[in-house]
């Protein structure tokens, strides 16, 4: 934890939006399980992704795993679940299964108005569908979702945390934020 902000460390080795990663998976694991309270695990083949790697970081840590990945439908989640997952993060829609286990990613604020506020929810913003920032922004978000919020893509440094943020889901500058880290604060 990070001054009250929970770290979800995400192990991600590419994505469908040009990065690729100099480190290997089980590097950007070590340091996702040294930093995080929480680590974070790609499904989607897209992003470098099986629900396999999640069988092998839940034999790598004590830790809760989160599966990362769309999940579009209500298998997937199950698939994460059973492979070891202890929370799936899902996009655009509330699962009909696991409700307790699932944080979910609005598209956009409409979407996240229409979401009751006791629902852990992941606002990323970097739109899914185009790769680029979505103009609606963290504080936003904020301000119509009172409960658990987690701030996810373009955190790059330490100061880029939302210090209304509950959680901090950092992927693609995972060593740089690692880096940063005062020694004592790290998980």
């Amino acid at each position: 934890m990070y001054r009250g902000v929970e770290i979800i460390a995400e192990v991600k080795t590419e994505s469908p939006f040009g990065y690729t990663s100099k480190n290997t998976w089980d590097e950007l694991f070590k340091i996702a399980d040294t930093i995080g309270d929480t680590i974070s695990i790609h499904t989607d083949p897209h992003w470098g992704g099986s629900f396999d790697l999640i069988k092998k970081a839940k034999s790598l840590t004590d830790k809760p795993i989160l599966a990362k990945g769309i999940h579009s439908d209500d298998s997937q989640i199950d698939q994460a679940i059973q492979a070891g997952a202890d929370w799936v993060l899902v996009v655009g829609r509330l699962p009909q299964i696991y409700q307790d286990q699932y944080l979910i990613e609005p598209n956009s604020l409409a979407e996240l108005k229409n979401i009751p506020s006791n629902y852990r929810i992941v606002w990323n913003s970097r739109d899914l569908k185009t790769g680029g920032n979505k103009k609606e922004i963290f504080s936003e978000a904020r301000n119509i979702h009172p409960g658990w919020l987690c701030q996810a893509s373009n955190v790059c440094k330490l100061s880029d945390i939302n210090p209304k943020a509950n959680a901090v889901l950092i992927g693609t500058h995972l060593i740089d934020i690692y880096q940063e880290l005062p020694k004592d604060s790290l998980a």
